[in-house]
């Protein structure tokens, strides 16, 4: 049986499917696993805290909306990736 996912670990999925170049809000909820209201709900406060940067092409009928991760984002990214490597999770799953 495997573990919910916590928001943290939510979060930094997203940031690291951003930063590895998807930037659409149904691309990132697949990446994301997960459905239309929590990524729309997680994706708007990501972008309230200055981890994401919305940005809104407009040109056709439709304006088009696409993430970019910013240099808070990419820190956050980067500090808890560094924080991972600290710890043996091996031994966590083996308890």
């Amino acid at each position: 049986m495997q573990l919910r996912r916590s928001r943290l670990d939510i979060v930094l999925n997203v940031l690291s499917t951003v930063k590895g170049g998807v930037d659409k809000p149904t691309r990132i909820m697949y990446a994301a696993n997960l459905s239309w209201r929590p990524i729309q709900k997680i994706l708007a406060s990501m972008v309230e805290q200055g981890l994401l940067e919305e940005v809104t092409e407009t040109g056709s009928k439709r304006s088009k909306r696409r993430y970019e991760i910013t240099e808070k984002g990419a820190d956050v990214l980067r500090y808890f990736d560094n924080a991972k490597n600290l710890i043996d999770l091996d031994i966590l799953t083996k308890v």
